[in-house]
């Protein structure tokens, strides 16, 4: 599917273009014979509607820019884990690449042509590179390399007349630095490819379907509430499904859900073994349920003032067994229910794609749910923060601690601030899609150097800095112009112009992400 996207899409692209090319000549003859500005505000919005058109974000991944490239066909397994091998490396500042990202790269550096040369020709992992995310550190200003790094799949290249590369990559597998050098063939280093875990679910039929704890050690007990509670039809009407055996709910299991389910249950017994030597059985259901009423959060179980209201044999015995009945939800597990929430993968990834869509709006996350590994690292590849917090992300073992991660920081990251000097560039609210991979991506220039953006619709304290320029654009139909921070003077981004009237929007900004600041409040 994925590979069928990105074929339509170019078909598309093609399209796309000769459509721009084509209005921009109708929009010039157009210019000639139109009235003054006051002629054209008076027509209104409504009329001149008809001619606008927004940009296609599906251009802006397809990386135009870089003209034409040959894809290669080559559409890898993926490597074992733990495998280690040896790796053409490229180190680039500003940029963090992740599984699944898409990172263009314009190769003009000898020895980094030899790398790629070398990556098309090797035996162990084909059309395979690595890609490490250097950085300066802050104190001596030295240049420094990260020792978890992400394959990238040579998916498309084009060999200039200059004996330059146009590359376009996607990122594939984590990996670990074990050591690096340089030689004749350009950078490389020995990797070990990381084993990802698999994502935690939680059992969650053990909660609310099965008898109460208490079912291990007194079964009288048990069956004496559900025939009570079935004779009195104050049931949740699933009752048969509440009491299915322990048997056939752990057949639903996998072989690690049942080891730590068992364990549960193992545990759970203990305790309630050691109750059982200083309290009744009668008085330990109604201790437990007052226990479960006032600290199980997810089982229901809170009565109401009607309850303790009613007076008489027959009014006693109906609350006692809806009380009963009540506890039959009780998790049997050691820990309560939303505990094994904050740590199943799949609820944090429902609750990460939610966050998204309130926040980000685009592209819409629900195709992911069900992959909460791939969830958590498209979230990190796009989400609008700096470079070492993408970092910190990708060096993350474990989905759920980098879905529980990407969650605080989409709840906590609000201002846009500039690195050396801290003040307001931009707000969350202002963040404005413009590639159809989401809010932020990786762009190369002329001379090589890639650029991981994040667009916004506006911008405070930045300063202009030349000429706006058509060429080399990463966005057809606009135009870019140098944008530095007006108080520090450091380049932060680009603003980008539409060269016809009728495209929307009119105008944006791309702010570097390795200009913004950790600290975001």
């Amino acid at each position: 599917m994925d590979e069928q996207r990105i074929l339509e899409a170019e078909r598309y692209q093609m399209e796309q273009i000769r459509e721009l090319e084509f209005e921009e000549l109708q929009v010039e003859e157009m210019d000639e014979g139109n009235s003054s500005d006051d002629d054209r505000n008076a027509v209104g919005a409504a009329a001149a509607s008809s001619d606008e058109y927004t940009f296609n974000t599906f251009l802006a991944p397809l990386h135009t820019y870089l003209g034409e490239v040959e894809d290669t066909y080559r559409r890898l397994a993926f490597l074992d884990g733990g495998a280690i091998l040896t790796l053409p490396l490229f180190y680039l500042e500003g940029v963090v690449l992740f599984p699944g990202a898409i990172l263009p790269l314009r190769v003009v550096q000898h020895n980094f042509i030899s790398a790629v040369e070398r990556a098309l020709t090797q035996v162990d992992a084909p059309y395979t590179i690595g890609v490490v995310h250097a950085y300066r550190d802050r104190d001596r200003g030295q240049l420094r390399f990260a020792t978890i790094g992400t394959t990238a799949e040579i998916r498309q290249y084009r060999r200039l007349e200059d004996g330059s590369l146009n590359v376009v990559t996607r990122g594939q597998q984590r990996i670990r630095i074990r050591r690096h050098w340089t030689d004749v063939e350009g950078p490389c280093g020995e990797v070990q490819v990381i084993q990802e875990d698999l994502p935690l679910r939680a059992p969650q039929d053990a909660f609310g379907k099965l008898a109460p704890l208490c079912n291990f050690n007194g079964h009288n007990v048990s069956h004496r509430m559900h025939s009570k509670v079935s004779l009195h039809g104050h049931g949740d009407g699933d009752n048969d499904s509440e009491a299915n055996s322990e048997e056939s709910f752990e057949t639903e299991l996998s072989s690690a859900e049942k080891r730590i389910h068992q364990s549960a249950v193992s545990s759970c017994c203990g305790y309630d073994k050691m109750d059982e030597s200083t309290s009744s059985s009668d008085d330990k259901i109604d201790s437990e349920i007052k226990y479960s009423r006032s600290h199980i959060i997810d089982s229901g179980c809170s009565s109401t003032p009607g309850e303790k209201s009613h007076k008489g044999e027959g009014s006693r015995r109906r609350s006692k067994n809806a009380g009963l009945n009540k506890f039959r939800r009780v998790p049997r597990a050691f820990w309560p229910y939303w505990v094994y929430r904050m740590y199943d993968s799949y609820c944090l990834a429902g609750r990460a794609a939610d966050m998204w869509k309130q926040i980000v709006g685009t592209p819409s996350m629900d195709g992911l749910v069900k992959r909460p590994d791939l969830l958590s690292f498209y979230i990190a590849s796009k989400i609008p923060v700096s470079e070492s917090t993408r970092q910190e992300l990708l060096e993350i073992d474990g989905i759920s601690h980098r879905l529980q991660r990407e969650i605080d920081l989409l709840k906590s990251f609000d201002l846009i601030r500039c690195k050396h000097c801290q003040i307001v560039i931009a707000r969350r609210s202002d963040m404005l899609v413009m590639s159809s991979e989401g809010p932020l991506g990786a762009y190369v220039n002329p001379h090589g150097s890639v650029h991981e953006i994040m667009t916004f619709y506006k911008v405070n304290g930045l300063a202009l800095d030349g000429e706006a320029v058509t060429e080399y654009s990463w966005f057809p139909g606009y135009a870019w112009t140098i944008a530095d921070c007006a108080n520090c003077e450091f380049h932060m981004g680009w603003l980008f112009t539409a060269t016809k009237k009728q495209l929307k929007p009119q105008s944006f900004w791309a702010i570097r992400s390795a200009q913004v600041a950790d600290d975001k409040h």
